[in-house]
């Protein structure tokens, strides 16, 4: 492997790995040797450190609250000593119209507890995106917070929905996370607040290379209790206290936990606007504060959502009380919603000084330059995907790897499996294309075995974050719609899964509805079966992706900026169900199952309250009929027509996932937004050739097309003021030991702020 030199001159060495371990000989030494990393390749960790602490090499930071690793499906690192039980997997419960089933049995899984550091959707974008960057063999450093009791524990209680619990766990026992020695100090308004970094090594898919993720950790000694909890749980939201203390850690800590490990970095990627105060940072730590326009050069921002609630404010009084003097001068100067406006906008301010900006889609691209006109000159897209190797079923591997002849090294290159197309006529490819799902929808049947699904019968999942515009309920507008096609057309199984803020009122109040909706139609169990699982996570966002028939997907357009579900689905081969939003506009003409209900246009972005439940839900019932009919056509019994068009449905699935994955989307973001940024800060002439994935890991560039906005001076136009978010909370239920976020202040809470 090609030597990379440190500031010193000399590559990183096992030594300079080890002794920045905090408690590597009692605790770490078993597991962390001179060949091997928790059993992978230890080469690959000091080569990259080595890179990162380079000025020669191009190195870029990506910043995100949220990373899901989904370690317990792909690349689980081995532990020489026994498991924590804090960190094994828990059993799910489910909730169907089956009670007794419910009563009776439990899911249980032997395997460890994902990384509980992430949320949703974000988050296992963000560690699909690390780990395709590890894949290309890039130089990046992910920057995140360790979250202490994760997002949180789902129970389902019938008549009150959701209710969350804490998660503990323990990461000094978790394969693959160490702790290091460096703290990092934020000097407050309510004293010092020591930081630990720790890291987590997320391989390339054929461990050659590898990308840190350094997590940043308040729960220290030095802290006072409050201070102690701060990265206790993610999106903790229940006082604005909260929220800008956690935006400080992730973007002022990570800038600093960044210098304190000496890494060399040319471009600072804020994903989302939660990461916008490194802005602030780097131009507090800036002697020169004529050069910040030069500085901002560095930081590249990609903003996810249209929806007003991802777009975090705060009144400049508040975030006075946390930080000094010199952090709000600059947070009037760089996040400022307008002049004469008392908050400052987290998505304001990186929209602003982020030269180069991004959506998620082509449709996102559109919203957001009608949700933010001043910026709508530099706002490019670049849609979303998904990591292949993760997301993959084991059976459909096997079957790409008896193609070969046509797909290639398919694992080098996932875009290859666009020649799924060169085998649409051949009929053993058919056969074998469906028998492959149905050995995925037998593994499902096997984990769920107890509720009495059944292999051939027509399976369906909806499963993803629970919120009131992806209108989770939509399925159950008309419950007896549904008992009617289970009699006239065929039976029907569907699995639902999935998680709301534990401050999102309107999103328990989905679950409670659908749990109510679900034991209603117990009497139709036969020809309806239903079930909701508790905490949804990768495992099961793997298994459900993987397995079922038809992924349903029905956000209210156009608040759906990608959605990555139904990418993982296409990839195994499941057919779509769907409106036409995010990801799947670049679909429509595909072919990959059936597209219902309202369709956005015109140059309002509309109100996502006005939900279209009644027009909506009246086609996805004729649309479902439609998928039921083909479906038991092709399958009857166990008897399957090759030639059905549903197999063909199948094929451009496949064939369009070659698209949709993070491989192609991690170069669009070194083309479009890396490259520029990384050399403007190296001291190399204009000219020089960017640097390449190292050759065994090159794959030929797609085209990509630039989208060509409207460029509007910035002097022209007023700031877009985003309309406030609305208030929730949660009422405390009675029961078993249950912490209900958020929790009642303690009493010894410290004067000025709401810790508890």
């Amino acid at each position: 492997m090609e030597e990379t030199l440190t500031k010193s001159g000399s590559a990183f060495t096992f030594e300079n790995f080890t002794a920045a371990i905090d408690g590597f000989e009692p605790q770490y030494a078993t597991d962390i040797t001179r060949e091997l990393y928790f059993g992978f390749p230890i080469e690959p960790i000091l080569h990259a450190e080595s890179a990162l602490l380079s000025p020669e090499a191009k190195s870029t930071a990506y910043f995100s609250m949220e990373y899901g690793i989904a370690p317990s499906i792909y690349h689980t690192f081995k532990l020489s000593g026994p498991m924590d039980e804090k960190n094994q997997f828990f059993q799910h419960e489910v909730f169907s119209n089956y009670w007794l089933c419910d009563y009776l049995f439990k899911i249980q899984i032997d395997k460890m507890l994902d990384i509980p550091i992430y949320g949703g959707g974000l988050g296992v974008l963000a560690g699909d995106a690390i780990k395709s960057s590890a894949d290309l063999g890039y130089s990046v450093a992910a920057i995140g917070l360790l979250w202490n009791k994760g997002y949180f524990k789902q129970n389902f209680w019938y008549k009150y929905g959701q209710v969350p619990e804490e998660l503990p766990w323990n990461p000094r026992r978790y394969p693959g996370l160490i702790p290091l020695k460096n703290i990092v100090i934020i000097k407050t308004n309510e004293g010092p607040l020591y930081l630990r970094i720790w890291k987590y090594y997320v391989y390339s898919y054929d461990k050659k290379s590898v990308c840190p993720i350094l997590l940043l950790d308040s729960n220290l000694e030095q802290n006072p209790e409050h201070f102690r909890k701060l990265t206790d749980q993610l999106y903790r939201s229940d006082h604005p206290w909260w929220k800008i203390f956690q935006r400080v850690i992730l973007g002022v800590g990570g800038v600093k936990a960044l210098e304190s490990l000496g890494y060399a970095i040319n471009c600072f990627h804020l994903n989302e606007g939660h990461a916008a105060f490194a802005l602030l940072e780097k131009f507090v730590s800036l002697p020169d504060k004529g050069k910040m326009e030069e500085l901002k050069k560095k930081f590249v921002y990609t903003c996810h959502t249209p929806v007003a609630a991802g777009h975090d404010r705060f009144r400049i009084e508040e975030f006075a009380k946390v930080l000094g003097p010199e952090y709000v001068e600059a947070a009037h100067l760089l996040g400022k919603e307008s002049p004469h406006s008392d908050q400052i906008n987290l998505t304001y301010m990186a929209l602003n000084n982020c030269p180069k900006v991004n959506a998620v889609a082509l449709k996102h691209g559109e919203i957001m330059r009608m949700q933010f006109p001043l910026f709508a000159g530099k706002v490019a897209s670049i849609t979303n995907g998904v990591h292949t190797h993760t997301w993959l079923s084991e059976n459909f591997k096997q079957l790409f790897d008896k193609y070969a002849g046509t797909f290639g090294d398919w694992r080098r290159n996932p875009e290859r499996l666009s020649r799924i197309t060169e085998l649409r006529g051949d009929q053993s490819f058919r056969r074998d294309l469906f028998a492959a799902h149905q050995a995925n929808k037998r593994n499902l049947m096997e984990v769920v075995k107890h509720w009495g699904l059944q292999e051939n019968v027509f399976t369906m999942a909806w499963a993803r974050r629970i919120a009131g515009y992806k209108r989770p309920a939509l399925i159950f507008r008309s419950p007896q719609k549904l008992v009617e096609l289970a009699q006239s057309v065929g039976p029907i199984q569907l699995i639902l899964a999935g998680k709301a803020h534990p401050n999102d009122n309107i999103g328990a109040a989905h679950i409670d509805e659908i749990l109510g909706h679900i034991d209603q139609i117990n009497e139709h169990r036969k020809i309806l079966k239903v079930l909701i699982l508790e905490n949804y996570d990768t495992y099961f966002g793997k298994l459900l992706t993987n397995s079922v028939d038809v992924w349903l997907n029905n956000p209210l357009p156009p608040f759906e900026a990608s959605g990555t579900s139904g990418m993982k689905a296409i990839l195994n081969g499941v057919l779509q169900l769907t409106t036409l939003d995010g990801w799947v506009v670049e679909a429509e003409k595909d072919n990959l199952g059936w597209i219902f209900g309202y369709r956005h246009t015109g140059p309002e972005i509309g109100d996502e309250s006005q939900l279209r439940l009644d027009e909506d839900s009246n086609a996805l019932y004729g649309t479902l009929q439609e998928a039921m009919n083909l479906y038991y056509a092709t399958n009857f019994n166990g008897a399957v027509r090759t030639q059905s068009e549903w197999i063909d449905k199948m094929i451009n699935c496949v064939q369009r996932s070659s698209f949709f994955n993070t491989q192609r989307m991690m170069r669009e973001y070194y083309e479009k937004m890396w490259r520029d940024q990384v050399y403007a800060s190296m001291k190399t002439r204009d000219t020089e050739a960017p640097a390449q994935p190292a050759p065994d890991k090159a794959i030929a560039s797609a085209s990509l097309t630039e989208e060509k906005a409207p460029a509007r001076p910035i002097e022209e136009k007023q700031a877009v003021i985003l309309p406030p978010a609305k208030s929730t909370s949660v009422v405390p239920l009675p029961g078993k030991d249950i912490m209900v976020i958020p929790p009642e202040p303690a009493k010894d809470k410290l004067p000025g702020h709401p810790a508890s």
